[in-house]
């Protein structure tokens, strides 16, 4: 049990991380364009060769850094995922999403809520905590409500967000798990309210039975040049490609990031479902090496692995490991340097 439970957190984490960075560099392209410029994706592509982390690998180490501090207490896992936002701002993160700049600025006011909005900020973080707490529905959905609101306040958001959430826990749990089992269970717990959203993962089950690609997919859905950064447009597409790439985390990698749009969140979700199940032995060694990180090491991740999975196993809260804010801001200089280029790069042929 410790084992399975050791490569499922630790597997969430580092497949977050790789689906980040292999999916940062196609960001914002679409399809066409995307192919024209990279028409292999074998490799990284974001800094010679190597690839780096962004927001969505950022908070999914938050939360992990929160589920350690607090052992599941809502209240406490709630302030202290507060706080790592407002100081994560402090660093200066490059590309953050307007909701989520908004709502940590709200943090820093004293309001404990965030913005209305749909955008897939609270659904990036949240594989792991089903992977952790995937076994007790309510505390689930307690987590994944106090992760949400402190960012996103539309009930969408949260619906998309325990989608992901559900998934990691059904993917840690079962090397297959049947694509009407997940809709059955999630309509039990979501319920009519939301229905508009269930009608969406209804499509995306019906479409992975079908063995239908993901592009074919997201194109009926109206995303013709990629995938968005809103809620009900992200995590469908991620579920049905989940259902169909369940232990092919390079497979699944790859065809989702050919899809363009949010390539790097749409990735990272994905690689944290995946991960769950095949642990860190299922994504590519080569992948894994290639993350050229500093101080969110591939270590320093799976040394914070390791520190939840002694957390969810002996039920103690510990401290977590911390991060040094100078480190951190040079690091964001750095990286902001490389996004900087890349958007002069998208300027230049081929066309």
């Amino acid at each position: 049990m410790i084992s399975r439970t050791s490569d499922s957190i630790i597997g969430c984490l580092l497949g977050t991380a790789v689906g980040d960075a292999f999916g940062l560099p196609y960001e914002g392209l679409s399809k066409r364009r995307q192919v024209r410029l990279y028409p292999n994706l074998n490799q990284y592509q974001f800094l010679f060769g190597r690839g780096m982390i962004s927001d969505d690998t950022e908070h999914t180490c938050m939360v992990a850094q929160s589920l350690i501090v607090s052992a599941g207490n809502v209240d406490i896992f709630k302030q202290d995922l507060a706080w790592r936002l407002r100081f994560w701002l402090l660093g200066l993160p490059a590309g953050i999403g307007y909701g989520t700049l908004r709502s940590i600025l709200k943090l820093w006011l004293g309001y404990q809520s965030g913005v209305f909005s749909a955008g897939n900020g609270a659904a990036m973080r949240s594989s792991i905590i089903g992977v952790c707490y995937g076994d007790d529905l309510q505390k689930l959905r307690e987590l994944v409500r106090a992760s949400t609101r402190l960012t996103h306040t539309d009930p969408k958001a949260e619906y998309g967000a325990f989608a992901v959430a559900f998934a990691a826990h059904l993917s840690s749990c079962n090397s297959n798990v049947y694509s009407q089992n997940y809709y059955r269970q999630l309509v039990n717990i979501l319920g009519t309210e939301a229905a508009e959203f269930l009608e969406l993962i209804e499509k995306a089950c019906h479409s992975a039975d079908a063995g239908e690609s993901t592009a074919y997919f997201a194109s009926q859905l109206g995303m013709y040049n990629g995938v968005s950064g809103y809620v009900y447009h992200t995590v469908p597409v991620v579920i049905q490609t989940w259902l169909r790439h369940q232990q092919d985390y390079p497979g699944a990698i790859r065809e989702i990031v050919r899809c363009g749009g949010d390539t790097d969140t749409t990735a990272a979700i994905l690689g944290g479902i995946i991960g769950a199940s095949v642990g860190k032995g299922g994504i590519p060694t080569e992948w894994l090496q290639g993350i050229w990180e500093w101080p969110r090491t591939r270590v320093w991740i799976e040394l914070l692995g390791k520190q939840l999975v002694d957390v969810c196993n002996d039920g103690n809260a510990k401290g977590a490991l911390p991060l040094p804010l100078w480190g951190i801001l040079l690091r964001n200089l750095l990286f902001t340097i490389v996004v900087i280029v890349h958007g002069f790069r998208r300027l230049l042929p081929p066309y």
